[in-house]
Formats: structure tokens, sequence, C-alpha cells
């Protein structure tokens, strides 16, 4: 087994997955809101080094996916974050893609821009500590789309970035998000995704894609937000599974799910769902969530130091209860137990 394989094998170990805490300066910015506190530099290295420190949190968490201002920082005490990380067992990564932009030729689908200077800025990257890579493109769900030639762009470029990704000795975590936003049922989510996934690994093919040495962060297989059924967790891992059995190929270690705007406690039962169904499969089902795992934290911590050891005590909680649903185990009980 090479050193890619190996750490996408250990992104994926039993009871563990990955905290997504790569938010852009605007993404962090309106959470920052929720709690009525400024997104600058030290707020922002506060609540991440908050995440980092919570004792415990390396039993269930895996990797952390982090924005390039947070690779390049340190805590308060000096210490790098990815060495911070490093020293808890915990595997640093980095978003590299450089958000989205309209997709000329189509009605405001969306394609990811970042591939032109990623090889140089993965060798930076890779130099301060981080050792995976993740990439996201976005598919609509509407009216006349997504179109063939959105889907198409966004698997080239998926492509394109694994394959640059392997080649500066990096395991690149592949994201295709079908958005729930839309009034779509669960079997029109069914339909795109499939599609979609079709379309990236055929070009991870083509790009000559090492899979024992990436991970998919896909979408589940899950209702519109506004569609009027919403599937209920049997429903959604009955189709997910149904879909990936259909297109992942065996080789690929894991799929980390996005929880893509589902609730805390749904993107939890979701998971638990699938894997109490994951007998047989050859692919581990975990998770990297953003926030699922951060939502209960930012509203116990509203930026006080004083309430730092509460909101440690709430990701804690959070991760564990998603460990627990790697092995299927997860229960309603411990989100009672927990308040």
């Amino acid at each position: 087994m090479n050193l890619i394989d190996n750490i996408a094998q250990k992104l994926v170990a039993k009871g563990k997955g990955i905290l997504a805490a790569d938010e852009s300066l605007p993404t962090i910015e309106k959470r920052f809101k929720t709690i009525n506190i400024e997104s600058n530099e030290e707020n922002r290295r506060d609540y991440r080094e908050l995440l980092f420190t919570t004792d415990g949190a390396e039993e269930f968490i895996s990797g952390v996916i982090l924005f390039e201002e947070t690779l390049e920082s340190s805590a308060k005490d000096g210490t790098a974050f990815p060495k911070l990380l490093q020293n808890k067992g915990i595997i640093p990564g980095i978003k590299v893609d450089r958000g989205v932009v309209p997709l000329p030729g189509t009605d405001d689908e969306k394609d990811t821009q970042g591939l032109d200077d990623l090889g140089k800025r993965l060798e930076k990257y890779k130099e301060i500590g981080a050792q995976f890579a993740k990439w996201r493109a976005v598919i609509n769900i509407g009216d006349g789309i997504p179109t063939k030639l959105c889907i198409d762009a966004n698997a080239h470029s998926l492509a394109r970035y694994a394959a640059i990704t392997q080649a500066a000795g990096l395991v690149p975590i592949v994201e295709p998000e079908v958005l729930m936003d839309g009034d779509h049922d669960i079997h029109r989510c069914e339909e795109v995704t499939l599609n979609t996934l079709q379309h990236v690994f055929h070009q991870l093919y083509h790009h000559n894609v090492r899979l024992e040495g990436m991970l998919l962060k896909p979408n589940m297989v899950i209702s519109g937000l506004k569609c009027p059924t919403q599937a209920d967790a049997d429903e959604v891992a009955e189709a997910t599974i149904r879909c990936f059995k259909r297109v992942l190929p065996p080789a690929l270690p894991g799929a980390v799910f996005l929880s893509g705007g589902q609730s805390t406690v749904v993107a939890t039962e979701n998971l638990n769902a699938m894997n109490k169904r994951k007998e047989n499969l050859p692919w581990e089902l975990s998770f990297s969530y953003g926030r699922a795992l951060q939502e209960t934290v930012l509203n116990a911590w509203k930026g006080e130091d004083a309430q730092g050891a509460e909101a440690q005590k709430c990701f804690y909680h959070r991760a564990r209860c998603n460990g627990m649903a790697r092995y299927g185990k997860y229960t309603k009980e411990m989100e009672e137990h927990a308040a």
C-alpha cells in the first residue's frame, strides 16, 4: 500500500469521520452573524482552536478540512494548527477550490474555479502539513437542469483536480454535491445523483486517478427541502446504497457524506441507517460534516471564553454520535442523555 492509499484508509477508519472546518470567509461570517460576533482573524482562530483542542475528539475525528487561512495559522501557544492536529492523531487537509462561478452556456448553473495554479498551491500546502485536499462541485436540480453540459464540465474539473492532487502526493476528496434546494422528490435526487456519479467516475478513469488513493464526498439521496413528502432515514439509506451499488467501484476506500443542509440530528440518523445496512458493501460509509458537527457548538460558544468548555462538550457529543452512527449504533437516547 502506497502513502496516499494509507492516508485514504486512515481517513475512513472504523468509527471515525472528517470535520469540515473549511468555511470560506463569507461563509464563516454568516455563521458568526447567527451568534452576533464579528468575523475577524482572532475570532476565527479562537473558534477553530476550540474545535481542534476538544479532549477526546480524536476518538471519532480522523481528519479536518481546513481553510487556507487556518492551515497557515497557529494556536494561542504558537503551535501551528496542522501540527496541533497531528499531535492528536488527526490528519490535516485543505480546501483547494476557489468557489463556484456561473457556467457559460447555461441558465446560471455553476462550475468551480481554481485549477490554474493548483499544482503550485498544493506544493505549498503539503509543505505546511496538509495530507489531503477537497474540491467541491455544485449540481442543482430544477426545471430542465442539471444539463449535460453542467455535469460534464464539473466531472471534468473534479477529475483534473484529483489527478493534480495525487501527483502532488496528497489524497483528493472528490465532492460532487447534488443540492437539496428545490421541491424534487427522492426519486429525482437518485436519478440526478446516479447520472452525476457515472460521469464523475468516467472522468476519474480517463484521468488515470488512482481510486484506492481518493475518497468521494457525496450528497445523500434525499428529498428536496421544499418537497411536501420527506423521505425518512430508511428510505434515504435504501436509495443511497442502491445508487452507490450501481456506480461506485469497489476499489474506492469510502464515501464521506456531506450533510448538505440537513439538520444536526437528521444527518446522524441517515448515516446510522446506512451503516445498519452496510454488511458486505466494499466501501466505508463515513461523514465529512461541517454545520452538522458545528451548529450546536457555535450556539453554546457565542464567542465567550467562559463558554468554551460547554462548546467543546457539544462538539465531543456530536462527534461521538456520528462515530456511533459509523457502526449503525446511534440511538435517540444518546441525544436525551446529553441534554
